[in-house]
Formats: C-alpha cells, structure tokens, sequence
C-alpha cells in the first residue's frame, strides 16, 4: 500500500499570507492550476492507500491553515487520512493551538523554521518539542512548498537538529524534502540519530536529483529511514511514486549503479504512522489516543484496513 508522508491542504491560498499566495500564483503560471483544496487532495490521491495531511500556520507571513480544516477531512475518511498540525513556536498563542490540535486527534505537529522565522534550536522552539516528547508527537519540519524572499532558508537547515536531537533523544524527527539544499547534511544526520527521518516530497519532481539523492541514503545505509512524501498540492503523488520506480532506468546501459527495487518499494510502502508510533484518536475530537494497529500492505487493490 502506497503512504504518502507530506501532503497539504487548504481552503483558498489567501489561508497562506499574501506572500506565499503570490508565490504559489506566480508558481502556478495561472490561476487554479495549484489546487490544494479538499475536492483537489481526494483525486489526487486516489492512487493513495493512506496519508498523512499537514496544515500550517506563520505568525510571520499571518498564514493559518487551521486544525480544524485538517480534522475535518480526517474525520471523513479516518481508516486512510492521519492529521498533522502546523504550529509556530514563535506564535504566542502556540501552547493553546497546540492543546486544541491534541484535543482534535491531529497526531504530529508540523513547522517550518524558513517560512516561521526561528531557528531550531530557539527556546521556544525548544519549549515545544518538550511538549511533543511529553505527548508522543513527532514533529515533521517543513517548508510550505515554496520560498518567498522574507523566509530565512538558513533556518532550514539540517545540522541544527542534531543538537535537538541530543536534548531530546526520544523526540522522532522527520526533516522535510530530505533537507534540500543541503542532502548531504541529512544523510549524515540519519546516520547519527535513530529517531530522525526524512521524505522525498520537492525532490521527487526532479528525476536526476531523486536518484542520486537515494543512491547516497543507499549506500550510506539510511533507506529505511526514508518516507515517501508528494508534496501535494506542489507535487503529484502518481507521478512521484512512478519517478521512484523509475529510478533506475538512469543506469541502464551504463556503469552507474542501481538501487534494488525493493528498497524503492519499502519507501514507497513504508507506513509513518507505524515507524513513528503516531496515536491515532479513537474518534476525532477526542481526547484519548489509542496506540494504532498497523494498516495491511499485503493486500492490493482494496481498502486499506483502518488504524485501529
């Protein structure tokens, strides 16, 4: 069953800042062409098994995708959609949307330092991967599909985490786009730390970059540490899961080496909600988690069976 790890979702691009609805205009080339509205995500994930659905927020760039947005469409589909809540630390209201998302069911918190403005290891950044650690939430760090020229990319960057990762041993860490620019960095990072991750989504629409990129995780060792991530509505999930499969076809009739298609399988098909022990909620809006039974891969082309 295929699990995409980063997907997003909002109601109009107005819920992103004026500046991230510029971006993503000029991005698009014409208007409507990147939807990333409900009706949008469920087509495009059709080829989906499960996925997990992230909203934002940027006290900065005044752009909020609401936990409310996120648990609805969980709440219509909960045997395939698992909800993440964007939070920013640098919002003073923070610790209070961090309490409603726990008390809506959203299973992991979702920041993006570039697009928020704070760097990781800021103290209330800090503050709220204890809180995390405390709830057994993982936090995915992310940009929101797209620079703008006010976002400080030096945040972005991968070797902050693993001082993060040292005060919090048991905080599980999922570093967005496996870290681009700066690839090398992550993989060294997943080498280190047992509880930091990474996904495909931004890479997975540059074929060469994809394949050299899980070509270093492979020989460093690190594949199974890898999600598959779309990067809806910035990518499309059918054709990242081809690009991954299609891999290969870079090496054939040459000497440069290849990647064993189960490997590009089990990113494809390996579950988060699993490897990251996420809590999935009885029902949304409830307040009492309860640990997830794994979802069957062994059966294709049926409904996947629900979390619990």
């Amino acid at each position: 069953m295929i699990f995409d790890a980063m997907t997003r979702v909002w109601h109009s691009p107005e819920q992103l800042g004026f500046e991230l609805t510029d971006a993503v205009r000029a991005l698009s080339g014409r208007p409507g062409e990147i939807d990333g509205t409900v009706g949008a995500h469920a087509r495009a994930l059709e080829c989906v098994g499960a996925a997990l659905v992230h909203g934002f927020r940027s006290y900065a760039l005044q752009a909020v995708v609401p936990p409310e947005i996120v648990a609805s469409m969980v709440r219509r589909q909960p045997h395939r959609l698992v909800g993440i809540a964007g939070i920013d630390p640098m919002s003073p209201s923070w610790s209070e949307d961090l309490d409603k998302a726990e008390a809506l069911g959203l299973a992991g918190v979702n920041i993006s330092p570039s697009a928020q403005g704070f760097h990781p290891t800021h103290s209330n950044a800090m503050r709220l991967f204890d809180r995390c650690v405390q709830s057994g939430l993982p936090v995915f760090a992310s940009r929101p599909g797209c620079m703008t020229a006010s976002m400080v990319l030096e945040y972005d960057r991968p070797t902050p985490w693993d001082e993060v990762a040292r005060s919090f041993p048991k905080l599980n860490i999922v570093l967005g786009q496996f870290g681009f620019p700066w690839i090398d960095e992550t993989i060294a990072l997943l080498s280190k730390h047992p509880r930091i991750y990474t996904e495909t989504s931004g890479i997975a629409s540059q074929p060469w970059r994809l394949y050299t990129t899980l070509l270093l995780a492979y020989e460093a060792g690190v594949l199974d540490k890898v999600f598959f991530g779309s990067g809806f509505p910035f990518g499309n999930p059918a054709s990242a899961v081809e690009a991954i499969y299609s891999l290969n076809s870079y090496a054939l009739g040459t000497h440069l080496p290849s990647i064993p298609r189960a490997s590009l399988r089990s990113i494809v098909e390996r579950n988060p909600v699993v490897t990251l022990a996420m809590k999935v909620p009885m029902a949304c809006g409830s307040s009492s988690p309860t640990p997830v039974t794994p979802v069957r891969s062994d059966v294709r082309g049926t409904a996947p069976t629900p979390w619990r």
